[in-house]
């Protein structure tokens, strides 16, 4: 069948799309590459900032809504809805068939609420209401205002991918807000219609890291390059197992309650010296995800490894992160900085594209 399919049936790992391009849906990519083996897909502003801006699939919709007075915000969220909910119908055979396990799509709330709890609980809300699907993933970012909203809305019941996690501190936070989420929900109710996902960057870290190591310069800095990510990818692993046990999480799944599955993401190479699929075959391991752009999924189908390697040795992971700090290297201030960068970079895109379609409105309208 291909490894695609194989990482999931013999290593019990979900391999997701990580891009939408809505002449994917239209020419049959999408399907053709669920057909492969894709269990999911996700979504970012950045993604579909650039499918708005370098594509002309959205002109005629664009046209249609201008001219009938939509102001371009709701323009850009009626053509995001739009392509989400043709990717949802597409996945939904895969959520059927896997029990709710996978089939899902993720769509973030706008990038500019971050910082606000109160904001981006109303906005998940709006948006999980007006698409209403079962496979609907709503994406939080785990800022510390985002940990507070996620606890909330998982105890209004809905289902949310939390990105932009950088660090075991914030992913131990994220996990305790599911669990605790789960936890409010009224003690009769059914558990298993709600799902997350946790989703751990992962070459980003390897790209700060990295640059610190080469500025120290020393044998030892320059040995731990390409290894940081990896490493603490595979303490939180072991950090999920840890947490979704026990009697506290027994009580839950008692309910009905799903595992909060980690997701590898940012996973294609950013060092072009490091093999192309490295952030796949390095964090295979079961109750996983990963989700890979179109080029590294093509890569891994190719010539990926398939072999659990999630949790084959965690003394080297720990060793690795012992030795970082020992030379001076903060994950924890690489997480702050990473996380800065990231809500910054989404909600530059988010600028960007409403700047872009503003254009084109006036181009339609003569204004």
């Amino acid at each position: 069948m291909g490894r695609l399919h194989d990482l999931y049936a013999e290593q019990g790992q979900s391999p997701w799309l990580d891009n939408l391009r809505r002449g994917w849906m239209t020419s049959g990519e999408l399907q053709a590459w669920i057909d492969r083996g894709v269990r999911g897909l996700t979504s970012n502003p950045s993604i579909f900032a650039k499918a708005m801006i370098e594509t002309d699939d959205y002109d005629a919709e664009l046209t249609t809504l201008v001219q009938a007075g939509t102001s371009v915000e709701d323009a850009y969220w009626q053509l995001v809805v739009g392509d989400i909910g043709q990717a949802l119908a597409l996945l939904r055979p895969v959520h059927d068939a896997s029990g709710g396990e996978d089939g899902y799509v993720s769509v973030e709330v706008s990038p500019t609420l971050a910082h606000d709890e109160a904001a981006t609980v109303a906005a998940a809300r709006e948006l999980d209401e007006r698409i209403d699907a079962p496979n609907l993933y709503i994406k939080v970012p785990a800022t510390v205002e985002g940990v507070g909203a996620i606890r909330t809305l998982i105890a209004q019941g809905r289902s949310i991918n939390v990105t932009l996690i950088f660090s075991l501190t914030r992913y131990a936070e994220v996990m305790e807000a599911y669990i605790a989420g789960l936890e409010a929900r009224p003690a009769e109710s059914d558990l298993s219609s709600i799902s997350s996902v946790a989703s751990f960057f992962i070459s980003r870290v390897d790209v700060e890291v990295d640059r610190r190591l080469d500025e120290i310069g020393s044998p030892a800095a320059l040995d731990l390059r390409g290894k940081a990510a990896i490493a603490q990818a595979q303490l939180a692993y072991d950090a999920c197992q840890r947490t979704f046990s026990g009697p506290r999480w027994d009580a839950l799944t008692a309910r009905g309650a799903r595992l909060q599955r980690p997701l590898w993401a940012s996973t294609s190479t950013k060092n072009p010296t490091y093999p192309d699929t490295l952030y796949v075959d390095t964090l295979i391991g079961p109750d996983t995800v990963n989700t890979l752009p179109d080029a590294t999924l093509v890569a891994f189908e190719d010539h990926g490894t398939l072999a659990r390697t999630i949790d084959a040795d965690q003394d080297w992971a720990k060793d690795v992160v012992n030795g970082l700090g020992a030379l001076g290297i903060d994950l924890e201030d690489v997480a702050r900085k990473l996380e800065a960068e990231g809500v910054t970079a989404f909600a530059k895109s988010f600028d960007e594209v409403l700047d872009s379609l503003g254009t084109r409105a006036r181009d339609i309208t003569g204004g």
